[in-house]
């Protein structure tokens, strides 16, 4: 069956109906993914991510079909484009979940807006009252963030302390002969939920897709001139520093992105346990963003 076989006909089609055809689900996917509502692969398995998608479009679309499949949908499915399909306005301030969701769009990232997907970002260099640090080595000086869009307002769900760069340890006792990983500012879909660690086992974010790091190989705890190493197999989890002070990572990270303390971090882990696409399937890769503090209060200041 194809999406063409409904037109001008009174067929509906249950999701346990579509989920039976793999070339109907495989050709719905691949349109959820060209509008910008269901992450690839088109998989061809009509799961309860892709069922969530086709709601959304269905919403937005104003199909007035809801729970199955029929020849309005399928129409609309076949001609709208992206910049056709209605989107709930952001209604940005000037408050700091705001600009921070401003920065995102200015460097083209993804921002997720539907309720209960979560944004994760890490600003470099900033302290708990959204002021510049002077981002020392080897300190907890950055910020873990997770933001929700909630009716196109952007909310902070919450925010611990954090550091996004190795500490002293390992910058001069590197893993990787290159050198050490300080993880390339940018936004990346690389992490999942897993397993952290062997002497202190614990939930966390696994890397499982590529991220681009800079090798710190000079020892001056800087991105500037090191070399780019991309791969999806450095081990850059996201995980906790072992209540270790804020001035001294210690062994806490190697090139990770790491809460400070165990119990904030798994605060993080419990709020974004919550969002509608990991609920939805276990598996789910989260994207991450990681930017500079400098240059974002410099672009969109208080």
């Amino acid at each position: 069956m194809k999406l063409q076989d409904f037109l001008g006909k009174d067929e509906k089609w249950s999701f346990d109906a579509i989920a039976q055809d793999a070339d109907l689900t495989r050709q719905i996917q691949i349109l959820l993914i060209g509008l910008g509502l269901l992450e690839p692969p088109a998989d061809g398995i009509f799961g309860p991510v892709s069922v969530i998608s086709l709601k959304k479009f269905q919403e937005l679309a104003k199909t007035e079909e809801s729970g199955f499949l029929g020849a309005i949908t399928a129409k609309k499915l076949i001609e709208i484009k992206i910049d056709d399909l209605p989107q709930p306005p952001l209604k940005l301030g000037n408050d700091i979940a705001s600009r921070i969701v401003k920065y995102l769009l200015s460097k083209n990232y993804q921002v997720f807006t539907n309720p209960k997907e979560y944004n994760i970002v890490y600003i470099e260099g900033i302290n708990a009252d959204w002021n510049l640090n002077n981002d020392a080595p080897n300190e907890f000086n950055d910020r873990r963030i997770v933001i929700e869009v909630v009716n196109g307002v952007p909310k902070i769900v919450d925010h611990w302390e954090a550091t996004t760069e190795p500490g002293k340890y390992y910058t001069y006792n590197p893993m990787n002969p290159k050198g050490a990983a300080r993880i390339q500012f940018g936004q990346y879909k690389a992490w999942a939920v897993g397993i952290h660690g062997t002497a202190e086992p614990h939930e966390a974010l696994v890397q499982v897709g590529d991220i681009t790091v800079c090798r710190d190989f000079n020892q001056d705890f800087k991105r500037t001139g090191d070399k780019l190493d991309t791969g999806d197999n450095f081990y850059v989890n996201q995980h906790y520093g072992f209540d270790f002070p804020r001035n001294d990572i210690r062994l806490a990270s190697a090139g990770c992105l790491v809460g400070r303390t165990r119990d904030g971090h798994r605060e993080f882990m419990r709020i974004i346990k919550q969002d509608r696409r990991y609920v939805a399937n276990r598996k789910y890769t989260f994207y991450t963003s990681v930017i500079p503090g400098d240059d974002f209060l410099k672009t969109f200041p208080a």
